[in-house]
């Protein structure tokens, strides 16, 4: 988002039709950075709901069906009576030709991987592009019959129908990704469509979001009270200070120590919310109870589940408690720091029930009855967007550009059973790789750092003795967003003073491994 502060309300939206592609929520990414809200949606969200959500263009998504197999995802042939643009990646693209009249064939040769784009015609897609374009490619199907109305504006040497429009109604198709990084101009062909063709304005900034946002709290709050989960991280400190800002001392902080929490974090959110941010801010140490309740368990969902569940039930007892304390209005609410991200991941995708990749401990993790009505004002975000709105809110950097922690704590990077002797064995080696991280200047280059305790004992010579002891394996990746991250090539001094210091200092442990797996296919987090 942009820092400049718009006095005009929010007006821009472009919603994207999800038809499963793993790149949908890189779409939405790609647009926010243009400053036009997106949003991600079924692919078979009525028109009328998108005419009713005041969407100014749709996208629609990539996918791994074929427009011509049985049970292929369709979409509502109403959306094509709406006057809005419509912009068809790949599977989309495909289907956009088939829906109006077009013909789409299996190719005799797929394109997987680079690929070079002749434009034919500039209009204004590609308006101020070179007329030849690297692009990537990930299908095995093309158009070979354009519709009424369309016209072929660039090819490939495989397709003479790489991308189409259909100018008078705003219709176009790429058989390409343009959101992906491996399409290096594909940033701008979108920032065309939603400029050039939608009309949009660039009007997603901080500014209008809190105002937004505020402005959504009250109404929704009212003269009642608020109970936030503060956990000291990015995530929550943001949504602490866009709260407090919406509505003061309605607003009570819980931090929870669960146990499972990096060492020394309990002392830091006190002195830092409590005493310098002047914020209602209440510690519970429930750490006995969360580790009783993971006894045993090693499934990574349940855990989440049993963290989210016991949450808010800490959460509601503790509304009841501050309720009797004030003797006023009750609390009625929980505020949450949910991201966008975490609403992705925890929906799956395109109705497919399998796609689900996890459930977040603050989504898919919660009770089904909850005494307690959420409130979480940066779902709409990604963590960038969250780091931005925090700086614009006052928070200082240490705080606004903390490493992103998982909210059930080192729980999901403990692999196995939970239990105290091994939190402790991974917070000793999670503080040395901060540490380390810290002072070498690596660690805000990264978008994460971090130790993981594995389920793994091997034989290790220590001072000529044997030892059966655990591994620790070190995760560090670079992203944008979190939806997509690569392993970050640390350099081999830091990496061996990092496994020196956790065999040495860290009883229990005797073999250090790096993780040098991307996302996708592998996640950020083990589980």
């Amino acid at each position: 988002m942009s820092r400049r502060t718009a006095d005009a309300p929010l007006t821009s939206k472009i919603a994207i039709l999800d038809f499963g592609s793993q790149y949908t929520q890189v779409i939405a990414r790609r647009i926010r950075e243009c400053r036009v809200y997106s949003e991600i949606l079924p692919h078979d969200t009525t028109a009328e709901e998108i005419r009713r959500g005041g969407a100014q263009g749709i996208i629609f998504s990539g996918g791994p069906a074929s427009v011509y197999a049985k049970g292929a995802p369709r979409v509502d042939r109403d959306i094509y009576k709406l006057g809005l643009p419509i912009l068809g990646i790949c599977y989309g693209m495909q289907l956009l030709a088939r829906d109006l009249g077009g013909a789409v064939e299996s190719s005799k040769r797929r394109e997987f991987g680079p690929g070079k784009l002749s434009v034919t015609r500039a209009g204004r897609l590609f308006a101020g592009l070179p007329r030849k374009l690297e692009v990537w490619n990930s299908h095995g199907d093309k158009v070979t019959k354009l519709p009424r109305g369309f016209v072929a504006i660039g090819t490939t040497e495989n397709s003479q129908a790489a991308a189409v429009a259909d100018m008078k109604r705003g219709f176009y198709g790429l058989q390409f990704h343009p959101e992906v990084s491996h399409t290096p101009r594909g940033s701008e062909i979108i920032e065309n469509f939603l400029l050039g063709v939608c009309r949009c304005r660039p009007d997603w900034t901080p500014g209008v979001f809190i105002e937004r946002a505020c402005e959504e709290i009250r109404a929704q709050v009212g003269e009642d009270r608020v109970v936030l989960g503060l956990s000291g991280g990015v995530d929550s400190s943001v949504a602490a200070a866009l709260l407090h800002k919406a509505i003061g001392k309605q607003l009570t902080c819980i931090f929870v120590d669960n146990g499972l929490l990096r060492a020394g974090e309990r002392e830091w959110v006190r002195e830092i919310f409590g005493r310098h941010f002047h914020m209602d801010v209440r510690i519970i140490d429930a750490s006995a109870k969360f580790l009783g309740l993971l006894r045993g368990v090693t499934d990574p969902e349940r855990k989440r589940k049993i963290i989210g569940n016991e949450f808010v039930r800490v959460f509601e007892r503790a509304a009841k408690s501050l309720a009797r304390e004030r003797k006023g209005r009750p609390y009625k609410f929980l505020a949450q720091g949910t991201l966008y991200p975490d609403v992705i991941e925890s929906v799956p995708i395109a109705g497919n029930p399998a796609s689900l990749i996890k459930s977040h401990h603050n989504v898919g993790g919660l009770p089904k009855r909850m005494k307690l009505k959420l409130v979480e004002p940066l779902r709409q975000l990604f963590k960038d967007e969250v780091r931005e709105v925090g700086l614009q809110l006052g928070l200082p950097r240490e705080i606004v550009h903390r490493q992103p922690f998982p909210g059930p704590g080192l729980a999901v990077r403990i692999l196995g059973a939970v239990t105290r002797e091994r939190v402790r064995v991974l917070q000793e080696a999670d503080a040395i790789v901060q540490d380390e991280m810290v002072s070498s200047g690596w660690y805000g280059r990264v978008w994460q750092s971090f130790a993981v305790l594995l389920p793994v004992r091997s034989v290790g010579v220590m001072g000529d003795e044997r030892t059966f002891e655990n591994t620790v394996a070190l995760r560090a990746v670079e992203s944008r967003d979190g939806m997509t991250a690569d392993w970050v090539r640390l350099p081999y001094d830091l990496l061996a003073r990092l496994s020196g210091r956790i065999i040495n200092e860290v009883r229990g442990v005797n073999r250090v491994c790096y993780d040098i797996s991307s996302k996708p296919p592998a996640t950020i987090e083990w589980e």
